[in-house]
């Protein structure tokens, strides 16, 4: 019963926003123009990640994804209230996720940059050019990074000097190892260097610093997991509290002073978090 009024008020809300949408040509046009903004916003991000969505399937998850969020939020907590706000939230939803992918290919990418030098290297020892060797590397390497100097290939098969198609790659992929590279093509293409003696120095710094990375992880693992305990304990605590005697908090929510302690609480514990996290990030 209460899937069928839930599917019937999603289905008035929808139909009465059609009709509306048409009867006044005013909000149509709104309508279409904040709709062309959010294609616009996440179109360039799936071209950067070589990811061909149809423009119909991709108007339609931007359309769908908060009607299922808030619905399921409904589901869940069994609120009007929270499904709106589960609605809201599920605008962001593709943007979320796209930049979720973008990360996870940022990372593999990353991964492969090792490999990638040792084929360049291996190549220009070989005695080819540093476009054969850019070949080589697109047949022998898998994607991401194959995508990636195809592309960089092609435009320079369009006219696009190297220069310009290395500097559109590292726009696309912001990297700092992928700017040492690319810097050091740059320049040993300026000054007639050894490419593959700056190559195998690149291999060696890349990996030495994931050393160091993976060392420093270790050393702030403790810190971060102690903040993660420190806040959820109370969130875990009010929780434990609530489920034996729900009207434990009445004191603190029924009085002024109780609702501003709680507030205050709420704000040191986020402080405390982000205190902590930073504390225990090291940039190197």
């Amino acid at each position: 019963m209460v899937i069928l009024k839930l599917l019937i008020l999603v289905l008035a809300f929808l139909s009465a926003l059609l009709i509306f949408s048409q009867a006044h040509p005013s909000l149509q046009k709104i309508l279409e123009s904040w709709q062309k903004k959010r294609v616009d916003q996440i179109t360039p991000k799936l071209d950067n990640m070589f990811l061909n969505v149809p423009l119909p399937k991709l108007i339609l998850l931007d359309i769908l994804s908060p009607v299922i969020l808030g619905v399921a939020s409904f589901f869940i907590f069994k609120s009007i209230a929270v499904a709106a706000i589960g609605g809201v939230l599920g605008l962001g939803l593709p943007l979320l996720i796209i930049s979720q992918l973008e990360r996870n290919r940022r990372q593999k990418f990353s991964h492969q940059l090792i490999d990638a030098l040792m084929v360049l290297s291996g190549s220009l020892r070989a005695g080819l050019s540093l476009l054969q060797s850019l070949e080589i590397l697109v047949e022998e390497m898998p994607n991401p990074i194959s995508q990636e100097f195809s592309l960089v290939l092609r435009e320079n098969r369009m006219g696009v000097p190297l220069e310009i198609s290395l500097a559109n790659l590292k726009r696309r992929i912001p990297l700092e190892d992928l700017d040492l590279i690319i810097t050091s093509i740059l320049v040993s293409r300026e000054t007639g260097g050894d490419l593959t003696v700056t190559f195998n120095q690149l291999i060696v710094t890349i990996r030495e610093r994931d050393k160091l990375q993976g060392r420093l992880k270790a050393l702030t693992v403790q810190a971060k997991l102690q903040g993660i305990i420190m806040g959820g304990l109370p969130v875990a605590f009010a929780v434990f509290v609530y489920s034996f005697n729900p009207h434990f908090f009445d004191i603190m929510l029924q009085n002024e002073t109780g609702r501003m302690l709680l507030i205050a609480a709420f704000v040191l514990e986020i402080i405390g978090i982000f205190f902590v996290y930073k504390f225990s990030k090291v940039d190197i």
